[in-house]
């Protein structure tokens, strides 16, 4: 297996070698966000082509994803899908012209840079659909090489304003009275504009300072036109046998989510919904309040929050706030399963009082109890070089097909890891056949990068990429593992046991001493990093969320838990990892180790029984007879037998409690200045652990007893009758 420390420590050599390769470099910043257009407006010259028809009462267009009722509404209007498609074969002529030229002369490949060129320049002017569709291909690297990408990602969201007089009228339309009776005062010209709405700066009557986001007219129009139009060219295209990827499903999955951004009222309840998954764990990530008696489908009017974004900001605790961002990301992805689902450096803000504001909830994605347990048992079985597992769980999180034959791709994803992973590290890495290896697999089996994950590597690779400017030494997996650790500690879904259980036994049911240190290890590190990324928050917040940072608190009332936050704010003499095992939060790994201590008190009470009679008392050989009827001997050895598991028991007992007490006991100086300050800081983490320890003994004593007698009358059985 690989030690956390040692893979953090190959992966930034991975890193470093992967940089030195100019596609690979590409692809990296591209996933950081580096390329991406921050502007609030579209350059000058630019001009956004709506689609402009009057509805009927009859035939309404749909407010969900509905293909078939969108397809009934835009069959009745052929003069409008005409007009429509003059529009877009006007503006992107030229483009698609060069693309049927690159396909009959058989270089799509070698050309599909300037074609990429060439569609972020026109792309804006198509309209929302295109250019919402045209970052989300910015992210699949399935689907386009890194140079592609890294032009798509330049793509800009940001368009003209339209009519602030048209704007005031949809606020009118929507909450049914003009402007200044329901705002006390707004900006007379946006702020921002986008392509789907803009935004204005303005107050409530009550004095609420607020963001105004109204939807630019004509929009659900030209996005189900647009969709309308796609999709019959994708089914047009399926009789072509060397068209491969299926347009119409990948058109209809990115649309379902697309429409859901068209609904202001939805953005506003995922922003509720977020918040509420945060509010205890995280205080430190800020969701601007939504007031939902001023929002409407196409008028959002949320708090308004100051800061800067957190790409740009000098502030010195950046660092920190990656951490929690890191934190906040792996909460929704292994945990809520809510999943931010745009995430860019402008979403992204740094408050006055240090925290990090998460913007923008148009668009999210649920991710399903499979694939967040599956995420955390993929990282168990890498940590443990478990590759049939690893290809399993490649199925498991929809990298590939159920079905497929796993045997020809173990061999090849085997090479890959253990080049990584391998004390060598990244010099040994042939990047070059790495990829030709990994083109052949992709080529030969069906592995896809499913859209969940694109969005996650867009999420921590921003991140990541907003942290080396600061640290070029970060690694995400020092800022993962603890929250990972966290979880497999303290969750009680059986997968996750099971997880845990794998983690600290490995394949072969053996109990590894270290990888339970680091585990413990890593739990600390969560608990000090979230402790100090906390910013300039305020008593009542930090008293929230006392109970699930610092792990000693577990379930108590706000009195206890005041005075819990109280103690916290004092220096420790107890290390957090054996304030966490008598914690009330502890209670699962206590039962998970409860076999473990039986083995050890087992152990360790027959090591001290052989060490009284071979040296206090000189009976190391002694026997004594057995009597009774049946037994396979008639001599006992009054010494007890000690096995090499028994030994191998006894040396992780004291590794385990070497790490516990070493900060708890104070430092080797402390040590040397003899026992009376040893016995003093023994006294005082006593003293830390009493108000617990009698609920643990409660809880955990009469289980060890059953337990260690079951054991020990199973093993006096096997020594006389066997």
């Amino acid at each position: 297996s690989t030690s956390v420390a040692a893979m953090s420590s190959q992966m930034r050599a991975v890193r470093s070698k992967m940089e030195e390769d100019e596609q690979l470099r590409v692809l990296m910043a591209g996933f950081r966000g580096s390329n991406l257009n921050e502007d609030d407006f579209a350059s000058s010259g630019v001009r956004m082509e709506l689609i402009e028809t009057d509805s009927d009462s009859d035939h309404q267009l749909p407010l969900v994803y509905d293909v078939d009722a969108i397809s009934a509404y835009w069959d009745r209007r052929p003069v409008s899908v005409i007009t429509r498609i003059a529009q877009l074969l006007g503006i992107s002529g030229r483009f698609i012209t060069g693309l049927l030229v690159d396909a009959a002369a058989g270089k799509l490949r070698e050309n599909e840079v300037a074609r990429a060129i060439q569609l972020r320049d026109i792309v804006t002017s198509l309209g929302p659909a295109y250019i919402k569709l045209g970052q989300a291909l910015s992210i699949r690297p399935d689907l386009l090489s890194p140079a592609a990408m890294n032009e798509l990602q330049k793509l800009c969201d940001k368009v003209p304003s339209f009519d602030n007089k048209l704007a005031m009228q949809v606020v009118q339309d929507e909450l049914g009275a003009p402007w200044y009776e329901i705002f006390a005062e707004l900006t007379p010209e946006p702020i921002a504009a986008a392509s789907l709405g803009q935004v204005y700066k303005g107050k409530l009557k009550t004095g609420e300072t607020v963001a105004v986001k109204v939807q630019r007219p004509y929009v659900l129009e030209t996005v189900t036109i647009d969709l309308y139009i796609i999709r019959k060219l994708g089914i047009f295209l399926r009789r072509f046998p060397q068209v491969t990827t299926d347009v119409v499903a990948l058109l209809d999955e990115w649309a379902a989510r697309f429409f859901e951004e068209l609904d202001y009222v939805h953005e506003g309840r995922n922003a509720e919904r977020f918040a509420e998954q945060m509010r205890q764990d995280l205080p430190q990530v800020v969701v601007p309040r939504t007031y939902f008696e001023y929002t409407s489908r196409r008028v959002l009017t949320t708090e308004w929050l100051e800061g800067e974004k957190l790409s740009q900001s000098k502030a010195n605790d950046v660092g920190q706030l990656v951490n929690v961002g890191v934190i906040c990301y792996l909460k929704q992805l292994l945990e809520t399963g809510f999943f931010h689902a745009d995430p860019h450096p402008g979403n992204l803000i740094r408050t006055p009082d240090g925290r990090l504001a998460i913007l923008d909830f148009g668009l999210m994605t649920e991710v399903d109890d499979d694939i967040k347990y599956g995420m955390i048992e993929a990282i168990s079985h890498l940590i443990h070089r478990d590759y049939d597992a690893i290809v399993k769980d490649f199925v498991t999180l929809d990298f590939i097909p159920e079905g497929t034959d796993l045997r020809p791709i173990l061999p090849v994803l085997a090479k890959v890891f253990d080049q990584a992973l391998e004390g060598g590290g990244a010099k040994n890495i042939n990047f070059q056949e790495l990829a030709a290896d990994l083109a052949q697999i992709t080529f030969d089996y069906p592995f896809r990068i499913p859209p969940y994950f694109a969005l996650i590597i867009r999420a921590i690779g921003v991140l990541e990429g907003i942290a080396l400017v600061g640290n070029p030494d970060f690694a995400l997996v020092d800022e993962a593992y603890p929250y990972i650790a966290k979880r497999l500690l303290t969750d009680d879904s059986p997968r996750l046991r099971a997880a845990l259980r794998y983690m600290v036994y490995g394949r072969d049911g053996v109990f590894d001493a270290d990888r339970l240190i680091d585990l413990l290890g890593a739990l600390e590190q969560f608990v000090e990093s979230s402790q100090t990324a906390m910013g300039n928050l305020n008593s009542e917040s930090s008293l929230n969320s006392a109970s699930s940072l610092n792990s000693v608190d577990g379930d108590v009332g706000p009195s206890a838990q005041r005075a819990s936050l109280q103690l916290q704010q004092q220096p420790h003499r107890t290390r957090a990892a054996l304030r966490f095992i008598f914690s009330p939060e502890g209670a699962l790994f206590r039962d998970f180790m409860l076999d473990e201590l039986v083995k050890s008190i087992d152990a360790l009470s027959r090591e001290q029984a052989l060490a009284l009679l071979q040296v206090g008392l000189g009976l190391q050989g002694a026997q004594i007879p057995l009597l009774l009827p049946g037994s396979s001997r008639s001599f006992l050895s009054l010494a007890p037998t000690l096995t090499s598991e028994d030994r191998r028991v006894v040396d992780n007992v004291t590794k385990i409690m070497t790490f516990l007490t070493r900060g708890s006991l104070g430092t080797q100086s402390q040590v040397e200045q003899g026992p009376v300050r040893m016995v003093s800081e023994g006294a005082a983490v006593a003293g830390e652990l009493l108000p617990v320890l009698p609920a643990v003994a409660t809880e955990v004593v009469p289980q060890v007893v059953s337990r260690l007698a079951s054991r020990v009358a199973a093993r006096t059985v096997r020594e006389v009758f066997v």
